[in-house]
């Protein structure tokens, strides 16, 4: 049995600046793509079951520059639908609502196509992600190349956890995360990981 490799992309001007970022297809920043090639040295030669990428252009450009080939983009390793909260920063939101967390209060409705997502919502996705995946890790690593929203909920449910719980598990841009199994049951073995300087 593999392990599930998750990649958070790398750095956004929006993801620097703590602006919440879903379906607003932003570049890398310099520093962004610089975070991605230095991951080269952990997937070269590296063969993996599977390999899915969000179909958004920086989760995508963060695989090409860490030099993983064979992806394929899945429309469920899309970020949280921020809604009406879309590039607007925490900060900014608790001027209104000092109490809204994501993790427990979702998003208001944002433009139409946006309606925006439940933490319940983000989890059914993760939860397809990880079927397809399962399916491909008695063949070996299953490697995801995503955002960081969903991607701690991902993670939550892979612990069997509510979606609500991936608020436990911070995550950084243009770093690994490995989970892994112990005695059978799903745990985490890596977290915010970079290569070796």
């Amino acid at each position: 049995m593999g392990d599930l490799l998750l990649v958070r992309h790398g750095e956004t001007e929006w993801s620097r600046s703590g602006r919440h970022t879903s379906w607003t297809d932003l570049p890398l920043t310099q520093h962004g793509e610089e975070q991605a090639k230095s991951l080269v040295p952990l997937f070269t030669g590296r063969r993996f079951a599977l390999v899915l990428t969000s179909r958004l252009a920086r989760a995508i450009r963060t695989a090409e520059l860490a030099g993983v080939t064979g992806a394929v983009s899945d429309p469920d390793l899309h970020e949280w639908d921020y809604g009406a909260y879309e590039g607007v920063t925490t900060v900014d939101i608790h001027r209104t609502r000092p109490d809204w967390y994501l993790f427990t209060d979702g998003v208001p409705p944002g433009a139409e196509g946006h309606p925006g997502e439940s933490p319940a919502e983000v989890g059914e996705r993760a939860d397809r992600v990880l079927a397809r995946a399962e399916k491909a890790l008695d063949d070996g690593d299953v490697l995801l190349v995503a955002h960081g929203h969903f991607l701690r909920v991902l993670t939550a449910r892979r612990l069997g956890l509510p979606a609500g719980d991936g608020r436990l598990f911070r995550l950084e841009t243009g770093t690994v995360s490995r989970l892994s199994l112990e005695h059978g049951r799903p745990v985490i073995a890596e977290w915010n990981s970079l290569p070796p300087r």
